[in-house]
């Protein structure tokens, strides 16, 4: 381990594939250690993972991080969002957690926003209008398919609530994930105990919200972590909050984040409340907001076309003709959750990396349709656009991103960002400083910045155009197919 100049600080990122564990100086920033381990999430109609996976693979990349955990004065789990964890009395799960991007609650999200006043309501209440992602449609749906669960269940979590608890054995989290279950209303940050008697959930199952800068707990005594007991534990926060702060964003700084799902968000002043319910209006990890939009087709779609085409996923040829929506798994931007794959302007002559290069484009199509959304009138709209996540140095999404944007685009040097950002976060507790300044402190943008070239007008408008017209069949429900 090299010398670290302050503090050592844990930052963790529990995602959807995979847990990983930063040790970082908290003066400077430098990981000085690092581990990870995977997750595996079912196939099939649902998307479901074990918790209690996610507490193995913490303590594997934990142990693969060596002495500098023990060292560590501070800890921070950032995680994604969404998923439902139910424990029982014993604090272990009732049945498999349902993740994010299980969209089998659609009827109950279209159900909840009817029966209660409408989209207007909800982004009024809660920021945002429930999509099948949002918590609240996840536990409808566990009640009304699996009610035995739901009476079986004592307490309810988000996956890195479920993380922190096993730390401290205390029920927290932060706003930034309660924004995002759909019960918790944005306008007084508290429970809205209006939606939750609508679902029939208990709000004493709820873990108390946490707020920035507070201390969650401390590490109890436990064989299984490298942790010194009392080692501090901040509240955590969810994913896309947890890489905010890891950018240290300043309001109106565009992100677009390209992972499993893409993202595009800035921080805002302002409380965002979108009826049409494409930007949801969450919460940040640090007192302000984080109106964000979501696609569950990002990089795990445009590789997996690259698998079927027997090609690299950088092998991508110029195309003028061709269209592909590549919503593999239904889609969240735009509200298609029954959608599958859509291809128009096939031809004779297309060859296989034209197909490659529609499907990025179809991906990158939909997160930039959501950006000035997401943006707030005074936001410089010439700034470049901070592009991370797991595609940001994949040749072929930046120059798409590029093209299809007309704007500058900068890829950060640091790598991991969810996990930094909860190191920030958790360096705040020992500091005293708002995370989002340790990360600036840390310089977590520094990077190239490739320039704007021409925005590529006429293949946005194809793309909108084929979308308007396959409307139709992509809001079919399955059994309609």
């Amino acid at each position: 381990m090299s010398a670290a100049e302050g503090p050592l600080v844990v930052g963790v990122d529990t995602s959807t594939q995979s847990t990983k564990a930063l040790v970082v100086d908290a003066s400077t920033g430098q990981v000085v250690a690092s581990g990870q381990a995977p997750h595996t999430v079912t196939s099939g109609a649902g998307r479901e993972s074990d918790p209690r996976q996610w507490w193995g693979a913490l303590c594997e990349a934990l142990r693969q991080c060596g002495d500098a955990a023990h060292e560590a004065a501070a800890v921070s789990i950032g995680g994604q969002q969404h998923g439902l964890v139910t424990l029982d009395a014993r604090g272990e799960p009732v049945r498999p957690a349902l993740l994010w991007n299980d969209v089998r609650s659609a009827p109950q999200a279209r159900r909840l926003t009817e029966e209660l006043g409408g989209a207007k309501f909800w982004a009024e209440r809660t920021g945002s209008v429930p999509a099948a992602s949002f918590t609240v449609t996840k536990w409808a749906w566990l009640a009304e398919h699996e009610p035995e669960a739901a009476r079986a269940t004592q307490a309810v979590r988000l996956p890195h609530d479920y993380l922190t608890e096993r730390l401290t054995g205390e029920g927290t989290t932060d706003r930034g994930d309660a924004s995002g279950t759909g019960w918790w209303a944005s306008g007084t940050e508290s429970y809205d105990e209006e939606i939750l008697a609508h679902v029939g959930l208990d709000p004493a199952l709820l873990p108390r919200v946490v707020r920035p800068g507070e201390v969650a707990g401390t590490v109890r005594d436990s064989h299984e972590l490298p942790f010194s007991k009392g080692t501090l534990v901040a509240p955590g926060t969810g994913d896309n909050a947890a890489a905010a702060l890891g950018l240290g964003l300043r309001p109106g700084m565009p992100v677009l984040s390209l992972g499993t799902s893409g993202t595009v968000y800035a921080v805002s002043r302002r409380r965002p409340a979108d009826p049409t319910g494409t930007v949801a209006g969450f919460a940040d990890a640090h007192g302000d907001w984080l109106p964000l939009a979501c696609t569950l087709n990002c990089t795990l779609a445009v590789d997996r076309l690259a698998a079927l085409l027997g090609l690299d996923r950088e092998a991508v040829e110029p195309t003028t003709g061709l269209t592909l929506l590549p919503y593999l798994d239904g889609e969240r931007t735009p509200n298609l959750p029954n959608a599958s794959g859509v291809l128009h302007g096939l031809r004779h002559d297309t060859t296989a990396g034209q197909l490659l290069q529609a499907a990025y484009d179809g991906a990158v199509h939909a997160l930039l349709g959501a950006l000035d959304l997401v943006l707030d009138d005074d936001a410089d709209r010439s700034a470049p656009l901070l592009l991370i996540g797991g595609g940001a140095r994949g040749t072929a999404w930046q120059q798409t991103v590029r093209r299809l944007s007309g704007r500058p685009v900068q890829v950060p040097e640091a790598k991991e960002l969810v996990a930094l950002g909860a190191a920030a976060q958790a360096a705040g507790l020992l500091t005293g400083e708002d995370p989002a300044a340790v990360a600036r402190r840390w310089h977590t943008t520094r990077g190239p910045v490739l320039d704007a070239v021409e925005r590529d007008e006429a293949t946005l408008a194809r793309i909108s155009g084929v979308l308007s017209d396959a409307a139709p069949l992509l809001e079919r429900s399955p059994e309609d197919h």
